[in-house]
Parts: C-alpha cells; sequence; structure tokens
C-alpha cells in the first residue's frame, strides 16, 4: 500500500486522545450497565452488554504501548 493512501493504517500512534476516548468509552459503558441494573425490571442482559462492552475498552487501554517518557495516566477511582 502506498503510504500515503487514505487506508494505510498509521504505525501506532498512540496519544492521550485516544487514550482518553478508550477511559471514556468504558466508564460510559459501566455507568449505563448500572442504569440498567437500578431500575425497577433490572435489566440483565441489557447491563451484560454494556459490561462487556466495558470490559472491551478495558482490555484495549491495557494493550496500548506506554511511552517510557510520559508517567502513566492517573485516573481517579470512585469507591475504591
Amino acid at each position: 500500500m502506498h503510504p500515503a493512501s487514505p487506508c494505510a493504517a498509521p504505525a501506532h500512534p498512540v496519544n492521550e486522545l485516544a487514550t482518553a476516548q478508550l477511559f471514556a468509552s468504558a466508564e460510559n459503558a459501566l455507568s449505563v450497565a448500572l442504569y440498567h441494573l437500578r431500575q425497577p425490571s433490572a435489566n440483565v442482559p441489557g447491563a451484560a452488554r454494556k459490561a462487556v462492552q466495558a470490559l472491551a475498552a478495558l482490555n484495549q487501554l491495557r494493550a496500548l504501548p506506554l511511552e517510557p517518557s510520559s508517567p502513566a495516566p492517573a485516573f481517579n477511582v470512585v469507591g475504591g
């Protein structure tokens, strides 16, 4: 593939935006899973789907290569 083509995949540019988007995706999916569980009807299948989405985002975060010069991102843990 020609490197300038729009379909060429970048080498591995991991930036703060991509990390923040994955973190937000995981946090949002967990929030929606809790919402489903807190409903009177307790939508367990919906909560399970969202929990799986959150785990996928967390696995992607874990697989990101960390740059040696940058410190690990600090995330606030609620209730932990």
